[in-house]
């Protein structure tokens, strides 16, 4: 077992246990393995950590030789976010696709495909799924990460998805509690607000969260959003009202209650790290995350002084801390009993992404005349909206590539403003024009640069990889439900007429 440095006491080392830090790099710098072996007991890997599964697998060992039961944790939902395979666009479709299709025994070995992927590099905790109900369209940061606008339907993909991922011995996060659905506020800027009554929150944001506990989720992460039917004054990290009396006491919740990023604006521009860290303690999380924007050795010991501080002042209760501290080790005991023996990364690769893909298609013809497919090169007009913190604008996403392995000569262009559609036709020339964009509803100069493609050129195809809200239009429009790498490969097998493999 992992032997701490002496000289470490109890406290220090339980502020130590309760963070999830980050760090930069692709090897794990000294300052985080001397951390391990103060008190450490998590760490959070985000796309910069990554090259490729071999690495991967390289610096889990690594932190592992320092401590044997560190919870290594990652941002992998698959879809529009993943980590994982940032630069090339994750081989899963995302968690509206796997709603669109609503098969949860799909969305179940989907899960655990991704966790056998995960666990093979020795990640074994993931901060998904997100188990928000999509009830705003707007929303500028869930829309397909969502499972869907229906509570039920959210409810038993999410339960799907913990079960699956947990099968594969890897720890689900369920978020972001006590739902993040019906905000029109990105929390990476500022604190959404959702102003619902208690009952519409019990019968819609809640039954997603009662569905991943019944199915056993050993974690639950916190959103940073103010509910004031719950708690008026404080957001729900910081709220003993929601963590303690919602979620451990009314809902029985007692695994591991992790926060969502605490460098965010919502909480850091209010609160600030420290203090917000130290009441969130106190409301009862139990590992503070950080490290998605902050990743160094700084900033773990202002947390760390920060706890110890608190707790010797009285403002946090030393038994609290030491409870949080208890069910991070708790965790690790689980995820160590559970780790798969023998696996190594990089082995088969399943098709169930593709599969889930494909099957998540929704298909609408202008009219009763059947779809040629394409056979000359057509020019893939990107209408590229500004990506959400979460997604983060690293991770490719379209038709062009696919269509370009299909179709070789394929040219492609990014567009976006109120010249997105002008620009867009004049560097097409003759070609056919495939108009990819994402949530068309939410962005204005989208629909009208879709209005001046589709006016000049009326045999224009259409592929929606965002919410499908806006009317289908086009000589074929296409809804993937998600702008995973997987999803544009189905697009693609259509719009070209491709035997599916």
């Amino acid at each position: 077992m992992t032997t701490f440095a002496s000289g470490t006491d109890t406290l220090t080392r339980d502020a130590l246990t309760v963070l999830q830090p980050g760090f930069t790099g692709t090897t794990a710098p000294d300052w985080l393995l001397r951390r391990l072996g103060e008190g450490l007991a998590s760490v959070g890997l985000f796309g910069r950590n990554i090259a490729s599964p071999e690495q991967l697998a390289a610096l889990t060992a690594q932190l592992r030789a320092e401590r044997d039961d560190v919870l290594v944790a990652i941002d992998e939902e698959g879809g529009d976010v993943t980590r994982l395979e940032v630069r090339a666009g994750s081989s899963y479709p995302g968690n509206h696709a796997l709603g669109a299709v609503d098969d949860p025994e799909l969305t179940r070995e989907v899960a655990h495909d991704l966790g056998r992927r995960l666990a093979a590099c020795g990640v074994n905790l993931n901060w998904a799924p997100s188990a928000d109900v999509n009830s705003n369209p707007d929303n500028p940061v869930i829309g397909v990460r969502s499972f869907g606008a229906d509570p039920a339907l959210v409810a038993r993909h999410t339960a799907a998805y913990v079960t699956g991922l947990q099968a594969a011995g890897v720890a689900a996060c369920t978020k972001h509690f006590p739902g993040h659905g019906d905000t029109a506020t990105d929390s990476h800027h500022a604190l959404p607000r959702i102003d619902v009554g208690p009952r519409e929150l019990a019968e819609r944001e809640l039954e997603p969260f009662r569905a991943a506990i019944a199915a056993g989720t050993r974690a639950v992460m916190s959103a940073h959003i103010l509910v004031p039917a719950l708690d008026p004054d404080l957001p729900a990290t910081l709220s003993r009202r929601i963590l303690t009396g919602l979620l451990r006491e009314e809902l029985g919740y007692d695994g591991l209650i992790v926060t969502d990023g605490m460098e965010m604006q919502a909480i850091s521009a209010t609160y600030g790290i420290e203090r917000g860290s130290v009441l969130a303690i106190a409301a009862g999380a139990d590992a503070i995350c950080v490290g998605g924007g902050l990743a160094d050795d700084d900033t773990v010991r202002r947390l760390r002084d920060a706890l110890v501080t608190a707790v010797r002042t009285g403002e946090l209760a030393e038994e609290r801390l030491a409870e949080a501290a208890a069910r991070v080790r708790t965790l690790a005991t689980w995820t160590t009993a559970e780790a798969p023996r023998g696996a190594t990364p990089g082995g088969r690769v399943s098709d169930v992404g593709l599969r889930a893909a494909r099957r998540a298609l929704r298909i609408t013809a202008a009219d009763a005349t059947p779809f040629t497919p394409l056979t000359e090169p057509p020019y893939v007009a990107a209408l590229t909206p500004v990506a959400n913190i979460a997604v983060g604008d690293e991770t490719p996403w379209g038709v062009a590539a696919e269509l370009l392995r299909l179709l070789p000569g394929t040219g492609t262009g990014s567009f976006s403003g109120d010249d997105a559609g002008r620009d867009a036709l004049e560097a097409a020339g003759p070609r056919r024009v495939v108009a990819v964009v994402r949530d068309e509803h939410r962005h204005p100069w989208m629909a009208s640069a879709l209005d001046t493609l589709l006016a000049a050129r009326p045999d224009t195809v259409v592929v929606e990889m965002g919410i499908p809200q806006a009317p289908p239009r086009g000589a074929l429009h296409i809804a993937t439900h998600g702008a995973a790498r997987v999803c544009g490969r189905a697009a693609a097998e259509i719009i070209a007429g491709a035997e599916q493999a």
